[in-house]
């Protein structure tokens, strides 16, 4: 096959490309510039794509003997991610940046351009595993729990699952991948992972957003109405937060409160005990498949809710154009923007944005 390497810069895509190389298949790889930013530079673990991982990317490319190049995807990284991004905090939702990279960039615009240009497949170093059913190619869950990676391509569809390409799905453990890197000569082998968002590499999410979405004093209140204090920018606030909430009125119980709701249009954030946190059900109504579409009407399954949570069993419904799943047992702290992946065993069934959420525990309760 002829195949496109997505390289990172990181050890991952490095030893999924050696493997590609390594099984006679014709790679090139690729780095994808998401940021115009020309002197990005990373700060130790955090951020990624950038002018450095690009130049790791280039030595590792060298070292397999394999045509390099670098896209200059910045454009429509910004609008598909980072603006997308924006809109959600303003509209009190919180987004995961890395699900919509996945979705629209990697396995959307990197696949459209590797397509047109005559390649079979897209490689990376993500750890999942693609099997071939009778109804069409699956997306699985990795053999190594620990480093299952199958939440943040529960996006993809079943197109583009037929294009993807994922070496490291059967690897135990992210030491084995460094030790093999180091045997090929790679200089990645212990370079450190990534973490935080890219676009963000200081980590200062609540400043970034401050600065894009503007920050202005508004309500804190209970679950009743009650007004208990103030805050500097609803934008700064997540369901299932406890720390830096400015509350004037301890709770009757002395309990610390944590946040249930944003409400950006009246700029208020709700508070309330951790039991209201509970939630029984889900709702959204931008979903995709992996694979076989589901038809309308109810099935079994089990929902992530996030990257490294365990999954819970549920029962999801598809009716009228939105998605509803009801858990055996509440989820914890679930917030709009979220996205819940239905699995099947270790078979990811697709994908949803949590549109609404009810809580276990009624007001008052």
């Amino acid at each position: 096959m002829r195949i496109l390497a997505a390289m990172s810069g990181g050890v991952d895509s490095a030893v999924a490309a050696a493997r590609a190389v390594e099984a006679g298949h014709d790679v090139v790889g690729v780095h994808l510039a998401l940021s115009r930013a020309g002197g990005t530079l990373r700060t130790g673990s955090r951020g990624c794509c950038t002018v450095e991982d690009a130049m790791d990317a280039r030595r590792v490319a060298d070292v397999l003997g394999i045509p390099f190049y670098v896209w200059d995807f910045s454009e429509r990284f910004r609008h598909d991610v980072v603006d997308d991004f924006i809109a959600e905090y303003r509209a009190g939702r919180t987004p995961n940046p890395c699900m919509r990279c996945n979705q629209n960039i990697k396995f959307a615009a990197l696949l459209e351009r590797g397509l047109e240009l005559g390649f079979d497949a897209v490689c990376t170093g993500h750890y999942a595993k693609l099997v071939d059913g009778t109804a069409g190619r699956e997306l699985h869950r990795a053999s190594e729990a620990a480093k299952d990676q199958s939440y943040v391509l529960g996006v993809l569809t079943a197109e583009q699952l037929a294009h993807s390409y994922f070496p490291l799905g059967d690897t135990p453990s992210k030491e084995l991948v460094r030790a093999e890197a180091e045997r090929r000569g790679l200089a990645v082998a212990r370079k450190p992972d990534s973490y935080d968002i890219c676009f963000i590499p200081d980590g200062d999410t609540r400043g970034w957003l401050a600065d894009k979405v503007g920050a202005a004093d508004g309500d804190v209140v209970d679950r009743a109405g009650a007004v208990v204090g103030t805050h500097h920018g609803a934008h700064a606030y997540t369901v299932g937060q406890r720390r830096g909430l400015q509350l004037g009125v301890p709770a009757p119980d002395g309990k610390p409160r944590f946040v249930l709701e944003v409400r950006p249009v009246s700029n208020t954030v709700v508070v309330g005990p951790k039991e209201a946190l509970a939630t029984a059900e889900i709702a959204g109504a931008r979903f995709t498949w992996a694979g076989r579409a589901q038809d309308e009407g109810g099935f079994d399954c089990a929902v992530q809710i996030r990257a490294h949570a365990d999954p819970v069993p549920a029962r999801a419904e598809l009716a009228s154009g939105i998605l509803t799943v009801r858990p055996e047992h509440p989820f914890d702290g679930v917030a709009p923007g979220q996205t819940a992946v239905l699995y099947d065993g270790t078979r990811v069934i697709g994908q949803f944005t949590i549109d609404s959420t009810v809580s276990a525990v009624p007001v008052g309760a």
